[in-house]
């Protein structure tokens, strides 16, 4: 087994002036996306250098200039993906840059959203459409002022199509679902809020689940009804009028089935639609509108001559019982909310990666590392949900993963944040319930072995998959790229 190593020395702060006496700022962490090859570079004073394409195996030995320096201050950060659900006549994927930063004393929030092309190397300040009341495009500074107090910090979190922010001020979950409408122009709809009444120390989008990391375990949102929704196709949604156009039914009830034994009630316009439990708990609804692609998300339409329907924002609450969302401990075998006893010191999830669909691996504040097991469909608060601690003789505290569909082992980078760095290989293990097995699914455990373990001459900041078998690596003065063959 052979370890090609690269290092690169990290450019001086865009931001600092020779002048002051004080040391320039450094470098605080990193992001990257693979799918582009994007590299986001975080300062200590919150600027951020962004990179539409990077490669960090080149032969270079120092980086060259940021194609875009993003000025303080920067609260967080995240790349998000946005996929057309009709692959024609745009089948590649367009990758975004979204950043937050406090605005007015911190009494409001700004998002800024960047087009990135890896191909000609560019960033681009997008244009956004949004049609909510707290949410609005100011031109002058070219970013989305959202209505609610920032804070000391918020957290965002991308996915595919969709985004969440979490403030810790606020005590609140918003997840946003973003749409391109061409060229420089995107579509900013908020869908869901969530209260949030316990700690929240992680955040998760990844497979359709939204991930919480809690005290001694993490809580599994389905994604799907939080976002879409699900309605059915009814006869006299729409009818003509005397004039020929199309008029909807006024003051018309109906009952609409959601997922996981939701509800919908409301005029079938959706004006006063709320959602329902299969427990009869009501969840506020707000005043937004959503629209819905028929294929895949949306099975049928609502109305005879169109394909979107208009639902309000979900107002949820984060506690289990509202039969949603189910909480899963690490060291409770039972799942009922009301038996959960959280220990004083009980330790906290403080990063969440997905191996797969059903598998995210989960590190907790003590250094230990946790494999949830997820089903393959969600049934509500009947989905088997499990969690495996792996065994491993680190106390990890930075996590990466590259996921790779076309093998059954997914390797794993751990770091003890000092000079180590382990590579381990995590063989899937089909974790789904058998009838005809008296085992339970978590016991089936995930085999693991050690790869490859790095010493690096620089504590470790930060570190990130490339690939199945590259990682990039931030020291305290250098990045290294390290590849295993």
């Amino acid at each position: 087994m052979v370890v090609e190593a690269h290092q690169l020395f990290l450019p001086k702060p865009p931001f600092f002036s020779p002048c002051f006496s004080s040391p320039p700022p450094h470098f605080s962490s990193f992001l990257f996306d693979p799918s582009s090859f994007s590299l986001a570079l975080f300062h200590s004073d919150s600027s951020i250098s962004l990179y539409p394409s990077f490669s960090p195996l080149s032969s270079l030995s120092s980086f060259p200039p940021p194609h875009t320096t993003l000025p303080p201050p920067i609260s967080a950060a995240t790349f998000l993906l946005l996929r057309n659900p009709n692959p024609n006549p745009n089948p590649n994927p367009i990758t975004l840059f979204l950043i937050s930063s406090p605005l007015s004393g911190g009494s409001s929030i700004l998002l800024r959203f960047y087009i990135l092309n890896s191909v000609r190397k560019s960033c681009t300040p997008a244009r956004i459409v949004c049609n909510h009341s707290d949410l609005k495009f100011d031109e002058s500074k070219f970013g989305v002022v959202f209505r609610v107090s920032h804070g000391v910090s918020v957290k965002l979190i991308g996915d595919v199509n969709v985004f969440a922010l979490y403030s810790i001020l606020n005590g609140k979950i918003w997840v946003f679902a973003v749409k391109h409408l061409g060229g420089e122009v995107l579509k900013l709809m908020k869908s869901t809020v969530i209260d949030c009444t316990l700690p929240v120390f992680s955040v998760s989008i990844s497979f359709g689940f939204l991930i919480l990391g809690e005290d001694n375990g993490v809580r599994v949102f389905p994604l799907r009804p939080l976002v879409k929704g699900r309605v059915k196709k009814e006869k006299g949604a729409a009818k003509k009028s005397l004039n020929g156009g199309l008029e909807k039914d006024k003051g018309e009830i109906r009952k609409l089935p959601l997922q996981n034994g939701m509800m919908v009630h409301g005029i079938i316009n959706g004006i006063n639609a709320e959602i329902c439990s299969a427990e009869g708990r009501k969840f506020t609804c707000m005043e937004t509108e959503l629209k819905f692609p028929s294929n895949g998300v949306l099975d049928e339409r609502i109305e005879n001559r169109t394909e979107s329907a208009k639902l309000r924002s979900v107002r949820l609450g984060q506690d289990s019982r509202e039969g949603i969302s189910n909480f899963v401990a690490f060291k409770n075998k039972d799942d009922n909310f009301e038996s959960i006893k959280i220990p004083a010191k009980s330790a906290k999830a403080i990063g969440i990666q997905a191996l797969s669909s059903t598998k995210f691996l989960i590190l907790d504040s003590e250094g230990n590392l946790q494999i949830l097991f997820l089903s393959n469909s969600v049934h509500g608060s009947e989905t088997p949900y499990h969690m495996k601690q792996l065994i491993h003789n680190m106390k990890v505290r930075k996590l990466a993963v590259l996921l790779d569909s076309s093998t059954r082992s997914q390797t794993v980078w751990m770091s003890d944040a000092l000079h180590t760095v382990h590579v381990i290989a995590v063989t899937d293990v089909d974790a789904s319930v058998n009838q005809t097995d008296s085992k339970d699914p978590a016991e089936k455990l995930v085999q693991t072995s050690v790869v490859q373990a790095i010493f690096s001459s620089e504590k470790v900041q930060e570190i990130a998959a490339l690939s199945a078998n590259t990682i990039l690596l931030l020291g305290q003065g250098s990045m290294f790229a390290y590849a295993i063959s």
